[in-house]
């Protein structure tokens, strides 16, 4: 099969050379491979200014990032097949680190299947389609997926905002067998069921697996206070490893009830004190209310999603962990999680510092987290690792 080339301008192949998968659309020989000529999802193939091959990609000539590399063998171009093989060596690395099957089973350009992310909930798999080239392929993915997964069910949650950037259409679609609203997983030797239908992105964040499995010295025995909760995978995990009570905070009505609920499925209901509403309302009346607790989890959804967003974003992490850390007992542990990509690790730890500081307190980090092995970081692609997770010590000075 012959494919439309995509020529670089001179010397704009280092990156790709260095292990990156994107190509602006800067980068782009124009003159010689108009974009204009192409459609969004074609396939191409990707040369040096002076012709010689780099691999192949797929395209969207309306964005800044116009094209992502699936292949370096210009002899095998993205069909089932390549699916097939991608998924298999994704699945090895997963059957590797996990004895159960509840994990990210694909992790777009980390897998080499930039534009795709698979959870897998035991026998049923959520899929998240974010680029045109992989939308293309929809059909060979569910084929791929059937082959190497066996799933009883696959649920397409195509409804982030990120498909809209790209041109694409918003849907939720069970396109093998039945999916039902709630799957069950196991994090941490605790049980869960996740709202995939109508929950965020795909229903539930294994990205924080291992964050949470930290938690288990630091609230035995304690009171705990979830911030933005979710469905209680802080909450729940801190009530299953020991915390005499947990209240979960959350602006969200059934997110709550789902908190409650996991608990339920865990013996700990009785631990579990739930409280709906905005989190930095919730915080201001829990200090007037004169409350305390031994841990606070501030694992906030990302308050900066755009570098144009990185000065206000820094200053709302910066109240939220002031605010926690005024509700600490005097001996306190402060977990402070961020999801945001254009947030280095270091710059939270600088703002967790100056919140201390600020309240003439004495902060250590005891231990620094990152995501899981189901989550893995291209080195190349410093986008690919966005989670961070530190726990704090705060005293009195």
């Amino acid at each position: 099969m012959s494919l439309p080339s995509l020529r670089l301008k001179a010397n704009s192949e280092r990156r790709l050379k260095a292990g990156h998968l994107w190509i602006y659309s800067n980068e782009v020989d124009v003159d010689q491979t108009p974009l204009v000529a192409l459609a969004a999802g074609d396939e191409v193939r990707v040369e040096t200014h002076s012709g010689k091959p780099l691999g192949l990609a797929t395209v969207n000539p309306n964005n800044l990032i116009c094209a992502r590399l699936h292949t370096r063998d210009v002899e095998h171009p993205l069909d089932k097949s390549l699916l097939v093989h991608r998924f298999k060596v994704a699945l090895g690395l997963r059957d590797r680190v996990f004895s159960e099957p509840f994990y990210r089973a694909v992790y777009g350009e980390s897998d080499l299947l930039p534009g795709l992310v698979v959870d897998r909930f035991g026998d049923y798999l959520v899929v998240q389609i974010g680029t045109p080239g992989m939308e293309r392929m929809r059909n060979a993915i569910v084929e791929a997926l059937i082959q190497v997964f066996k799933p009883a069910g696959i649920l397409l949650k195509n409804d982030n905002a990120a498909r809209a950037a790209e041109g694409l259409g918003s849907y939720v679609e069970a396109v093998h067998g039945e999916v039902p609203e709630r799957v069950a997983l196991i994090e941490n030797g605790v049980r869960f069921e996740a709202p995939v239908w109508h929950g965020q992105k795909t229903g539930w964040f294994y990205d924080h697996r291992q964050n949470r499995a930290r938690l288990a010295p630091y609230v035995a025995g304690k009171r705990v206070l979830d911030l933005y909760s979710y469905i209680g995978g802080w909450g729940v995990q801190a009530a299953a490893f020991g915390a005499t009570e947990v209240m979960c905070v959350d602006s969200s009505a059934p997110a709550l009830d789902l908190v409650e609920q996991n608990a339920s499925l865990n013996g700990v209901a009785e631990k579990m004190v739930v409280l709906e509403g905005d989190v930095m309302d919730a915080l201001r009346e829990l200090k007037s209310a004169g409350e305390k607790f031994d841990v606070v989890i501030a694992d906030p959804p990302a308050f900066i999603k755009k570098r144009k967003d990185i000065r206000n974003g820094e200053a709302a992490y910066r109240r939220l962990n002031e605010q926690a850390m005024r509700l600490l007992n005097r001996d306190g542990i402060l977990v402070s999680a961020s999801c945001s990509m254009h947030l280095a690790e270091d710059s939270l730890r600088d703002i967790v510092l100056a919140a201390s500081r600020h309240l003439d307190r004495h902060l250590v980090v005891a231990e620094r987290g990152f995501q899981g092995p189901d989550h893995p970081l291209h080195p190349a692609i410093p986008e690919t690792g966005y989670i961070k997770s530190l726990i704090c010590r705060v005293l009195p000075v």
